[in-house]
């Protein structure tokens, strides 16, 4: 049964919800009670409850306060606000301190019960989702075979491998030693996705796939083995000594062979490079599926061993097709520190060339330049200038350093433009949108009205302007009510509620809390004040 706690300093409220609403049949214990909220939330502190029922207005701390130290103690407790119909702008910054939902007076104990239900219904899904969660995780610490093929398919990716997340991969399984070394092997099912292959077939064909290889490499432990796609599958081997390593190379002949006969399919290998650490695993991943697709070109079903592989090739694939279109990418997002960071790898991997040639890194220094100035625009006609210049520079450069400098510097200034024209326009846009917001003070509006007015996302548009301003939309609405309130107040002639109104607040109580929040001190005293 679930727990729920009323809080109200009329006793006749808190009655009336105690005897005309059927808990028992709504899945709840009989309520417990208090008449303040400073009880109220000692007792929260010290027993736990799933329901809070609150009035907004108390003498002391009021609902709203409640509410917010509540979700501080008790963030899954589900709470539900009563408010009178004069109150009822308090509800909008109750619901924003945590409040699911409202109910106005005189009550409708009907309506209190929906509510309830509705409560009920969230807390056994939250439970159900603890308890699904808590299966999981029993089941996948008994799945060896699915953490090792988590723990594959995340190395692939490139997720990072701290020493905290290499300690809760080790608390599941035991980790090998990577020091001893490792070698990738990648197995491949050519020609999947031929048009002629019916979904059935490839269903059976994929999972047969990885059958085969786990007997076929059955005995060759330490072995971690992950399915990528229906159509290849990555095994690490650990710790290999030479005989070892010959007795799995023997195993490629014979899953290729078995996958012929049984499936009528042909299967190309790809043999890595010995490592010793966790993070050249995404490397070597890359180095065979490049072998993997030269040899392709030529017959499918090959073994292909790292020993062929023309490095200097490799890393001019590499740099064209995977390091070019991401820093493109970084740049058109303006994010300065991460295209630093990400400039700092391409100069590494261009570096690492046996040797680093000056013709070589010239030659990839004016593709740079070239892809750089081709999928990159400038807005105007000045730096267009200065691409010829870069041109002109790149063309007199004398030394390997030299050209990384003027790589470096073009990188530099495109981010230095890009990032003050970008600020320039939020700068505009937010300023627009803040003086509309200025004008329409006595207005009822949305947020996503006015994002949909300025052809902005809602979301977006909340980030833009806390980003710009410093404060959320409401903050800035709510502090701009005031401030307009503050010099009406020093007309006499103009009475409370009035100013209330021409700020767009609609009752004179929800305005005085507002600014006694805001400023310290009530309307009227502010006024006698000044």
């Amino acid at each position: 049964m679930l727990k729920v706690l009323i809080v109200d300093d009329e006793p006749s409220n808190i009655q009336g919800l105690v005897r005309y609403i059927d808990w028992q049949g709504l899945g709840y214990d009989k309520p417990a009670t208090m008449e303040s909220g400073e009880e109220a939330l000692e007792e929260l502190r010290a027993s736990t409850y799933d329901v809070l029922i609150s009035d907004v207005s108390m003498p002391g701390m009021n609902g709203i306060e409640l509410v917010a130290a509540a979700k501080k103690a008790r963030p899954h407790i589900q709470v539900l606000m009563i408010s009178g119909y004069n109150e009822f702008e308090f509800v909008q910054d109750a619901i924003h301190v945590g409040a699911q939902a409202y109910v106005l007076k005189p009550l409708k104990m009907e309506e209190v019960s929906s509510r309830l239900g509705g409560f009920r219904e969230t807390l056994e899904k939250m439970r159900s989702i603890v308890e699904q969660t808590t299966e999981l995780e029993k089941k996948v610490s008994e799945s060896l075979k699915l953490v090792k093929e988590r723990f594959v398919n995340d190395l692939i990716a490139e997720i990072p491998q701290t020493d905290d997340m290499l300690a809760s991969w080790n608390s599941l399984m035991a980790l090998p030693d990577v020091a001893a070394g490792f070698r990738i092997l990648v197995f491949g099912l050519d020609h999947f996705l031929s048009p002629r292959q019916e979904a059935k077939d490839r269903i059976l064909l994929g999972s047969g796939f990885k059958q085969t290889i786990e007997v076929g490499l059955s005995g060759t432990e330490p072995l971690f083995l992950a399915q990528i796609t229906p159509d290849e599958v990555v095994a690490l081997h650990f710790g290999q000594s030479p005989e070892e390593r010959a007795k799995a190379e023997k195993r490629l002949p014979f899953i290729q062979n078995m996958m012929r006969e049984q499936y009528g399919a042909t299967v190309t290998v790809g043999s890595g490079r010995s490592g010793s650490r966790w993070e050249e695993v995404p490397l070597h991943y890359k180095e065979i599926k490049f072998m993997m697709a030269k040899a392709r070109l030529i017959s499918d079903g090959q073994i292909v061993r790292h020993d062929y592989m023309d490095r200097a090739e490799f890393q001019d694939f590499r740099l064209r097709e995977e390091f070019m279109p991401t820093i493109v990418k970084l740049m058109e997002s303006g994010d300065s520190a991460k295209v630093g960071a990400y400039m700092n790898r391409i100069l590494d991997v261009l570096l690492a060339q046996e040797p680093a040639s000056f013709s070589y890194v010239q030659a990839f220094g004016m593709s740079f330049l070239s892809e750089l100035i081709r999928n990159l625009k400038w807005k105007d006609d000045a730096n267009g200038e200065m691409n010829i210049l870069m041109w002109r520079r790149m063309l007199d450069c004398g030394s390997t350093g030299q050209i990384i400098v003027l790589l470096v510097d073009y990188v530099d200034r495109y981010m230095t433009i890009e990032k003050k024209e970008s600020m320039n326009q939020q700068h505009n846009l937010i300023k627009r949108i803040a003086a509309s917001i200025e004008e329409r003070l006595q207005e009822n509006w949305t947020v996503k009205q006015l994002a949909e007015e300025f052809s902005l996302n809602a979301s977006y548009l909340s980030v833009l302007f806390k980003r710009e301003m410093g404060k959320t939309i409401s903050e800035f609405v709510q502090e701009t009510r005031i401030d307009r309130a503050r010099e009406l107040l020093k007309d006499p002639g103009i009475k409370v509620y009035e100013v209330a109104d021409r700020v767009g607040i609609q009752t004179s109580a929800y305005f005085t809390y507002l600014f006694k929040k805001l400023v310290g001190c009530t309307p009227q005293e502010y006024r006698d004040y000044h």
